[in-house]
């Protein structure tokens, strides 16, 4: 039961953090963040938020300061938004875990030979001409 309410509780971390990082978190730093997980403690103290961003030009380790400088304001509001007597401690990573599977998708497709324009098919062969049978008629 207590792991069931540990998720439960972390399904709500990771709720509210989304929409505190999309509606009022202001650091140019923290754009088209996208929260992915959040595992907490056992004791319910720390919390660790998994993040990815959706801008490629975005700096991980720049995002990650952004996300770590808000953590103060983040737990506050969350505070006031969850019905838990602590609040745990924030701490953020990023995950790699999309970029991995993107890395090892393009290695399968490559392995495969996949080739990257498409080759154009071999002509068919004409139709054949349809046989006649006893009856007079065409073969169905």
């Amino acid at each position: 039961m207590a792991v069931a309410r540990s998720h439960r509780i972390a399904e709500q971390i990771q709720r509210e953090l989304a929409e505190l990082v999309r509606l009022e978190v202001r650091d140019p730093r923290v754009r088209l963040v996208t929260l992915t997980a959040v595992e907490l403690s056992r004791d319910h103290s720390h919390a660790k938020v998994f993040f990815t961003t959706l801008d490629p030009a975005a700096d991980a380790e720049a995002t990650q300061e952004g996300l770590e400088r808000a953590a103060g304001f983040l737990r506050s509001s969350l505070s006031h938004r969850l019905s838990t007597r602590t609040v745990p401690e924030l701490h953020f990573a990023y995950d790699e875990s999309v970029e991995r599977g993107v890395r090892l998708s393009k290695l399968i497709d490559d392995a495969v030979g996949t080739p990257a324009v498409p080759t154009p098919a071999p002509e068919a062969p004409a139709p054949a001409k349809p046989r006649r049978t006893r009856g007079g008629g065409a073969a169905h």
